[in-house]
């Protein structure tokens, strides 16, 4: 095992022992967990850089990877090996993984430690605001601060073992970890109802999917005998023979199993119907909402799709039919970016318009590898991840500022994330305000300065080269609205004139924010760069498309580049620009929201997220909740368990009394009774012998010995 494989094994490493540090020593030492968690997020960085570096410079990545297994469960013919694989996708996927969790683990301290009156804590888990002292606010850190540092540590270990995994069992592992620390995070103010509620629901939303996708892990190693990556996924007879085995429903087994993974992502990347769990993350602290959104969990989904492609794509060629697992892929990733590109237009809240956002962006990412644009939809997993998380941290400022404006103020009635509280934040919070704007139009395709651009536009030159004019249509359609309402949120939270007190007295937050937001707002523009496509008028062959010919090498087949074309190039142009004027028109000067008086009922239902949360209630949730209360309870409870707990019970009393009867007065007690009454008269008989004369005993004992000797030398000898 060379340096590069021992260091690759070892990044996981880092935050996991941050983690068992802080839980078990440094728990009440605030700067020191802090230092700990950050030095090995640091740590884990570094050796990416290290790793990363070797993985850009080796020559055909794709067909001699860097990896490293060694046996680990010892079977009836063998054992099941685990290992690490650094590859042309894992490769670019540790890239913003390494630098975004760096980012945020650093914006985390002062996140915690900026905007905190003192005081006594509430029962939210944090201090309650508008204390003050001589008028002015005082601050004070996060009550939890170590326990939140331990757990994004544990987070962190979870996401990096998912990255560097050889196989899918590992990668489960990492993943299950991963579901747990949405847990324990987005419930990190567990003293709020909301907060516990929106733990209990991404935990469990999220399981369903998992459960699908554990059945597909188990069906695939039945059918391979291996769960590794590369013996599966480059192995061109086992694909073959995974494509034309026919399984259950009609489909073949790669069919089957490529779908039933697949349901783990649409739960852990908040795909529709199971997306309903993402929204309400946004309970958890805005460093969580980053790692949930941007760089981990819900890039996970996208992660592993992107490496079941070879096995979701078994039996395709470019321009055929599509399998049955890629037209799910297109059409829910389609329709989930549409969807949720329309409820983000209606949302007030900075956090939940990204969250939405969010969705919609999974959604396009999706869509992408189920038309077969691979590289496309990785390019966009990349860029998104590091724009989305600049958006986040930034919102996260934006309410901190805005918490200050409170506590100056004194009205805590005021909702510090409602964008309508909001206006005029450009001049008072500079930095802020254009890191955020870089962020946005990286999100909305701004055209060639940002990275979202180069990402969006290959995704629908794919769709279109490739003939699938309907994905297409709706992805652009999305693109516009996803231009719309970012416009509408850089509008409403910058622009213009302050629309309450609290607004006019908020200011910028520290550099241990705003630095990490400067940080990726550079990778938000020039992630894009080194996927500019060569055939793209002017600027195109200035840079190498390295991307393209990096990323290809993942697959079996190289990907083909699709054909210039200028439609797509001028959809992306429209929409993109065509949104984000739209939206600085609509809310330059607008005190209410126009969209309500436009939309009218329609604006209720997008603002009520088409009322599937009530939906869900009242067909899923209160019908289980009953059953589990009145059915389950007096069916099962009390009639079956209670019955068989009552009839054993009588059945042991009928049968003790039989016994006793039967056996233990007759039998145990008699015989009892006997021994004592013999042992009784024994005594008495023998009491008489007891005269107290010594010549009657020596008598005896001579009596005694002289039969002893006449039985053994008459009776016994020969």
């Amino acid at each position: 095992m060379n340096l590069t494989e021992t260091i690759t094994w070892l990044l996981p490493l880092p935050p996991l022992l941050a983690f068992a540090l802080i839980v078990l020593f440094t728990n009440r030492n605030n700067r020191l967990s802090h230092r700990i968690a950050v030095g090995a997020a640091f740590l884990s960085f570094l050796g990416s850089a290290y790793v990363l570096f070797q993985a850009f410079t080796t020559e055909h990545l794709g067909e001699h990877p860097i990896e490293s297994r060694i046996p680990w469960l010892p079977l009836g013919d063998g054992s099941l090996d685990i290992g690490v694989l650094i590859d042309p996708l894992s490769a670019v996927t540790l890239a913003f993984v390494a630098v975004t969790v760096l980012m945020i683990f650093i914006y985390s301290i002062g996140y915690h430690n900026f905007g905190q009156p003192k005081g006594d804590h509430d029962h939210k888990g944090f201090p309650p605001h508008g204390a003050t002292h001589d008028g002015h606010a005082v601050l004070s850190i996060e009550p939890m601060y170590a326990r939140f540092f331990a757990f994004i540590g544990l987070f962190a270990f979870g996401m990096y073992t998912l990255v560097v995994s050889d196989n899918l069992l590992t990668l489960f592992v990492g993943w299950e970890i991963m579901g747990l620390c949405s847990y324990l995070l987005i419930g990190f103010w567990f003293g709020k109802e909301s907060a516990r509620d929106a733990a209990k629901k991404a935990f469990m939303t999220t399981r369903v999917g998992d459960v699908f996708m554990l059945l597909g892990i188990a069906y695939l190693y039945s059918f391979t005998g291996t769960l590794s990556f590369r013996d599966i996924f480059f192995n061109e007879e086992v694909l073959h023979h995974l494509a034309e085995t026919p399984s259950w429903f009609g489909l073949s087994a790669a069919g089957l199993i490529g779908i039933l993974l697949f349901i783990g992502t649409i739960g852990k990347s908040a795909q529709f119907p199971l997306h309903v769990w993402l929204p309400d993350a946004m309970e958890g602290p805005t460093p969580v909402s980053a790692m949930i959104h941007a760089a981990t969990m819900v890039s996970a989904g996208v992660y592993m799709v992107a490496r079941m492609f070879p096995l979701l794509s078994a039996g395709w060629h470019e321009g055929g039919a599509l399998t049955p697992a890629m037209t799910a892929m297109a059409v829910i990733g389609a329709f989930t970016a549409l969807f949720a590109a329309t409820i983000a237009m209606a949302q007030n809240d900075i956090k939940r318009v990204l969250a939405y956002s969010t969705i919609s962006q999974l959604g396009y990412m999706v869509a992408a590898l189920g038309i077969g644009a691979f590289v496309a939809a990785v390019f966009h997993l990349v860029t998104h991840a590091f724009f989305k998380a600049l958006l986040f941290l930034g919102s996260g400022s934006v309410i901190h500022g805005m918490e200050h404006g409170v506590l100056h103020t004194g009205d805590h009635k005021v909702d510090p994330q409602n964008m309508w509280n909001m206006g005029g934040l450009r001049t008072k919070m500079p930095r802020t305000f254009w890191t955020f704007l870089i962020g946005g139009f990286a999100l909305s395709g701004f055209p060639l300065i940002t990275a979202g651009f180069w990402s969006k536009d290959e995704i629908l030159a794919d769709a279109w080269g490739n003939g699938h004019l309907m994905i297409f249509g709706v992805l652009a359609l999305s693109a516009l609205l996803t231009a719309f309402y970012t416009m509408r949120q850089i509008t409403l939270t910058f622009l213009g004139q302050p629309r309450t007190k609290e607004a006019e007295h908020a200011h910028e937050t520290p550099l241990t924010m705003t630095g990490p937001l400067m940080v990726l707002s550079v990778f938000a523009i020039a992630a894009g760069w080194v996927g500019i496509p060569e055939h793209f008028p002017v600027i195109g062959g200035i840079l190498p498309n390295w991307f393209h010919e990096f990323v290809g090498g993942t697959l079996l087949e190289h990907p083909h580049a699709v054909d210039f074309n200028i439609v797509p190039l001028a959809t992306s142009l429209g929409v993109a620009l065509g949104g984000l004027l739209l939206g600085w028109l609509v809310y330059r000067n607008a005190q209410t929201d126009p969209l309500k008086k436009l939309l009218g009922p329609l604006h209720r239902l997008l603002e009520n997220k088409y009322y599937l949360d009530e939906i869900y209630e009242r067909v899923f949730i209160r019908p289980a909740r009953e059953f589990a209360e009145e059915v389950s309870y007096l069916l099962i409870d009390q009639i079956l368990i209670d019955g068989v707990l009552h009839g054993a019970a009588e059945l042991s009393f009928w049968l003790g009394g039989i016994f006793r009867e039967k056996f233990d007065l007759p039998v145990v007690n008699g015989f009892g009774d006997w021994v004592a009454d013999t042992s009784q008269w024994f005594g008495r008989g023998i009491r008489k012998m007891q005269t107290g004369a010594i010549q009657q005993y020596m008598i005896l004992s001579m009596l005694l010995a002289f039969i002893g000797v006449f039985v053994y030398f008459w009776m016994l000898q020969p």
